[in-house]
């Protein structure tokens, strides 16, 4: 007989019996529990017993993890995060064929409101205003010429996933040009398609709307000097992506003087070269979700920089952000009863 499909729920959230009912109405095969976990637990459920462990196949989860002797019929793991980064290393991941999905395309519309937001609040001088406010100071601007708006502007965007793709969905919509950089070549018009889950009428299924595409490192610092206001940051920390922009990177964007803007890893950039960077003008200024150090300590220089935004990482917060979540879960496990390829599959030689 064959063994029943068994999902089991760890999520440091509440998890409606709504959300319970349509998963058994799109897979009613399916046997599910659930465990409402705290935040920031390191350690299994206690009250999941041994027995119930080796019946798994399929598992939600954000940080958890077992050991694979603990769970032998373990096949899908679903993790809540966008990224991976976190489960690089362990046991289960390296050591079984467990297929890992990440929750990729949970985040970009809120992402690219944050992209947008800290930016042209750049642009428009807000912070300036925000502080005159506080002090209550009416200080006019001394020239009506005094903000850049976006028309014409040239935005780069650095990994063209589902957020890089919103964002230049968004950027068109404001007027301006994009540049695509991925890790990997996109030469033709099938490989430039998108292959993630995406919310319906959102992104760039098709790959149109770059006007000029760079892939590899071979590339990059062509693309950087490809005359960028905005540098939009986006791809996954990996060994080939750790500290990726760094002092010789930053001189190629001084030619426009880009804004940077990073809602990756904060490993990415070379914390210590984006200073020299700021301190030499190279740059216009920064907006950061992610630091390197983070959290970034109360004594650093960073925090000091007039043109730099920073925020706790917090950029992808949204309350549909679960709603959207359970939405590639459902379709997972609906892919899974008809033996189809998963959505947002970790490619493990890759690490993303």
């Amino acid at each position: 007989m064959e063994s029943q499909e068994f999902l089991l729920i760890l999520m440091p959230c509440a998890f409606p019996d709504t959300w319970i009912d349509n998963l058994k109405s799109a897979v009613p095969h399916m046997r599910i529990e659930k465990r409402e976990i705290d935040r920031f637990a390191t350690e299994l459920p206690t009250d999941i017993s041994p027995e119930t462990w080796k019946e798994v196949t399929a598992l939600f989860t954000w940080k958890l993890l077992p050991p694979k002797e603990l769970a032998p019929s373990l096949q899908y793991v679903q993790l809540l995060s966008a990224g991976c980064n976190h489960v690089l290393g362990t046991q289960l991941f390296d050591e079984t064929d467990v297929a890992f999905c990440t929750a990729n395309g949970v985040h970009p519309p809120q992402i690219t409101e944050w992209v947008f937001m800290t930016f042209l609040a750049f642009q428009h001088h807000l912070p300036a205003y925000l502080d005159n406010q506080k002090a209550g100071k009416w200080i006019d601007p001394t020239s009506d010429e005094d903000t850049e708006d976006a028309v014409g502007l040239r935005v780069g965007i650095m990994g063209y996933g589902s957020i890089g793709r919103q964002c230049a969905r968004v950027a068109k919509a404001f007027g301006m040009d994009v540049h695509a950089f991925t890790l990997h070549p996109r030469a033709t018009p099938e490989s430039r398609k998108a292959d993630s889950y995406s919310e319906p009428g959102l992104g760039d299924e098709d790959g149109s709307f770059p006007s000029q595409w760079f892939w590899g490192k071979d590339q990059l610092n062509d693309f950087l000097g490809s005359d960028l206001d905005l540098l939009v940051i986006t791809v996954p920390l990996t060994g080939k992506t750790r500290g990726l922009i760094g002092r010789e990177q930053f001189a190629q964007l001084s030619k426009k003087k880009a804004y940077i803007s990073n809602i990756a890893r904060g490993a990415v950039i070379k914390t210590d070269d984006l200073m020299e960077a700021l301190d030499a003008g190279q740059i216009r200024g920064a907006a950061l979700d992610v630091t390197d150090p983070e959290p970034l300590p109360a004594d650093h220089k960073l925090w000091g920089y007039k043109n730099v935004i920073i925020t706790p990482h917090c950029s992808g917060n949204s309350t549909h952000y679960n709603d959207r979540a359970i939405k590639i879960l459902q379709s997972n496990l609906e892919r899974r009863a008809r033996g189809q390829h998963l959505i947002n599959q970790v490619d493990k030689g890759l690490g993303y």
